[in-house]
């Protein structure tokens, strides 16, 4: 994951959410009745050779098709990578719904997932011997692609958060790195006092940042048995969350800037902004994007919302999962596990992918990499403290795409006029339940 779901999302069309939210309590074909595919199935499956067409966009991928086709020179790997998120998911959903051209691998964004499943739309990778992989991943991840007994996808990689900090704004003010959110609103107070051009953060508005933060401070807005679902954005944890972004948005502490633009790359550059928490996999992007500023930012742990808490969340990630209706299941299955278990991972890790697997994150050659962007810091030793400290009792909604969509007709009302950030979350809920019923779900 390069870039935050909400990013992705913008401007979705809706076609994907309707088409699948039309089928929502109805489907055939399930797969739980699908008998144990054998070790020795999968080697026979290699041995005789196929295509695999997956559709993915992570670019890591293309080596580790490379390699898996050296290592089974009788299998073709179709890799399709053209497409990301609103195309992809379009896509997806029209070749499922038009039973036509259907990818045998597919990425799949952890936060779209259950949308998938729910309409068996994707095989249980249970019978494969993917429930036996469980302990390889860290929760968050996990939690996931798992749904009781089945699993719908292998976890690519994961997002547990941070917050980079500008180290030579923050110096250059004499304002120390925030360990609680309540210290990072009086961070920000002095920043903006000291130089009114320069911000904490940006935030115009964003529905995967949000989502998140209530992650991390306790919220579950999102409760979901089959297509009985729950939304109520007014527990103790969103209460948290609000009081505190609150405080920022009323004093003019976060530059309205959307993020991804020129102007945001811009102001990570010149140091008016002056921190971004987010997922670990956003340093390649700092490289990339933001060179002028190489050795000027530094990463630190997520802001607690009480202090000596360890408590954080993911933000972006995904999965390769087996579309119900694809074909070649075996090589489909072996490809997915070699990408996302086997050979594969410490080639995608090599390419600057961030893993979702245990042992690689406890892996001294990845806990004592030195991040040159970053004065030689070694940050991922703060990263996989993040990913061990995910709660894994996060859910997200089954129509999460359309949810997200309209977050900005929403909550990003708070961000341009009078409302309230709890007000909308209300509105957000309200418009969340209304569609869900309309869709055939039960929505409380």
């Amino acid at each position: 994951m390069r870039r935050t779901t909400s990013r992705l999302l913008r401007g979705i069309a809706l076609v994907s959410a309707l088409a699948l939210g039309s089928t929502a309590c109805g489907s055939s074909d399930d797969s739980a009745d699908q008998k144990p595919v054998s070790a020795g199935d999968i080697q026979a499956a290699l041995k005789k050779g196929g295509t695999v067409t997956v559709w993915a966009w992570e670019p890591t991928l293309k080596t580790v098709a490379a390699d898996f086709q050296k290592k089974y020179p009788k299998v073709k790997i179709n890799l399709v990578g053209e497409r990301s998120g609103d195309k992809h998911y379009t896509a997806l959903s029209n070749a499922l719904s038009a039973k036509k051209g259907v990818p045998d691998v597919a990425q799949v964004e952890y936060f779209a997932l259950s949308q998938y499943s729910l309409t068996k739309g994707l095989s249980d990778l249970a019978p494969y011997g993917a429930d036996k992989l469980k302990d390889k991943y860290t929760p968050g991840p996990w939690n996931a692609v798992s749904e009781g007994d089945a699993v719908y996808g292998l976890p690519m990689d994961s997002g547990p958060m941070a917050m980079f900090y500008n180290k030579k704004i923050f110096d250059k003010y004499k304002i120390a790195v925030p360990t609680t959110w309540d210290e990072y609103v009086e961070a920000a107070a002095k920043l903006h006092k000291a130089d009114p051009k320069v911000y904490i953060a940006n935030d115009a508005g964003d529905a995967g940042f949000t989502t998140s933060m209530l992650w991390q401070a306790g919220s579950r807005p999102y409760k979901v048995d089959g297509t009985t679902v729950n939304v109520d954005f007014s527990d103790a944890g969103a209460k948290k969350y609000t009081a505190t972004w609150q405080k920022l948005i009323d004093d003019k502490l976060v530059s309205p800037i959307n993020g991804w633009t020129d102007d945001w790359y811009k102001g990570l550059g010149d140091g008016t902004i002056a921190t971004l928490t987010t997922g670990a996999w956003m340093p390649a992007n700092f490289v990339t994007g933001v060179p002028q500023a190489a050795g000027d930012w530094r990463a630190a742990p997520m802001p607690a919302w009480t202090k000596g808490e360890k408590a954080s969340a993911e933000n972006g990630g995904s999965s390769l999962t087996l579309p119900e209706l694809g074909k070649n299941k075996e090589l489909a299955y072996a490809f997915v596990e070699y990408a996302n278990a086997g050979d594969g991972v410490q080639s995608r890790v090599k390419e600057g992918a961030f893993p979702a697997t245990t042992a690689d994150l406890q892996a001294d050659s990845f806990l004592n990499k030195e991040f040159e962007y970053f004065g030689g810091q070694k940050a991922n030793e703060i990263f996989a403290d993040s990913a061990a400290n995910v709660a894994s009792d996060w859910s997200y909604l089954p129509f999460q795409q359309y949810a997200n969509s309209i977050f900005n007709d929403t909550v990003g009302k708070a961000y341009i006029s009078g409302t309230k950030l709890a007000e909308g979350l209300k509105s957000w809920q309200e418009a969340s339940v209304k569609y869900g019923k309309e869709q055939g779900f039960t929505v409380k």
